[in-house]
């Protein structure tokens, strides 16, 4: 099976039988039928990935990982906050009639801010330093902003990525690494969703910074199951699992600013029946 798989299995299973209730508690989620949307939670969620092994991806059912790529483009290269920009549907809910999510995800990525060396914003911060000085511990980006939190949609969930280069002593080139700092996620809809779209960053990222993608730490403070989407997971943690499928990048692609979804190279994805009309809680 895929290492993802095995990971969200366990995961899945550990939450639902050891995790504990908000039911009939005050809770900011409900349905859209106005009911409270409860869940089973757990506390402090930490997944490894390595990347050099196999790409991340789960094969209970498909993730769509062109489209969890434009996300991630719309986030960190576009630096977009406005849903007419990407593809999909997934942020509709939460945009204004202009489409604005307000100064939410992308807004954050592309403000710029003085340094010694001068103005950067924190995408080209990251790559600058990746080139520059390798080796420091400060390379990062963050969108949690509380000085703009009442002007977003809504609180950035996965908010922060720390990068780390080290050195293995049998390869030529570095090694980058990514810890993706997650304050909450719905398991069922999101969870290989942002393992995934933060796994192809890590792989572009270390692409045009002449580096091998390492692993993904991904840590996640609150990682919940909705009520509703229970007997979701309970089926789908038991269908049959398929190695992981092959992801590459076109290699031909050494600015991170030209990446498109087209570079992005699907192999050998065999998988479950896709789960569809999945309640969203709001």
């Amino acid at each position: 099976m895929s290492y993802a798989d095995e990971l969200f299995i366990t995961m899945c299973r550990h939450i639902l039988d050891h995790g504990t209730s908000t039911e009939g508690e005050k809770v900011r989620p409900h349905w859209e039928d106005g009911t409270p949307a409860y869940t089973i939670k757990a506390f402090g969620v930490v997944n490894r990935y390595d990347l050099r092994k196999e790409f991340p991806a789960i094969t209970l059912r498909r993730t769509a990982l062109k489209s969890a790529m434009d996300e991630i483009l719309w986030i960190y290269q576009k630096k977009s906050n406005n849903i007419h920009d990407l593809h999909s549907h997934i942020w509709d809910a939460w945009a204004d009639e202009n489409g604005s999510i307000g100064k939410a995800y992308g807004y954050q990525v592309g403000v710029k801010h003085a340094y010694r060396e001068g103005m950067f914003d924190q995408m080209d911060r990251v790559l600058y330093d990746l080139k520059q000085n390798p080796y420091s511990r400060r390379i990062m980006t963050n969108l949690y902003n509380h000085h703009d939190l009442n002007e977003m949609a809504l609180h950035p969930c996965a908010y922060s990525v720390t990068y780390n280069v080290t050195k293995e002593p049998d390869q030529e080139k570095l090694t980058l690494n990514m810890v993706l700092n997650q304050r909450s996620q719905d398991v069922l809809a999101a969870n290989n969703w942002n393992v995934a779209q933060y796994a192809i960053l890590l792989m572009m990222v270390a692409q045009v910074s002449d580096m091998i993608p390492g692993e993904l730490v991904h840590v996640i403070a609150d990682a919940h199951i909705y009520d509703r989407h229970i007997p979701i997971i309970e089926e789908l943690i038991t269908r049959p699992v398929h190695p992981a499928p092959k992801v590459s990048l076109n290699p031909d692609i050494r600015d991170f600013y030209d990446f498109t979804t087209q570079d992005l190279i699907v192999g050998d994805y065999v998988c479950g029946e896709q789960v569809k009309n999945i309640p969203i809680a709001i």
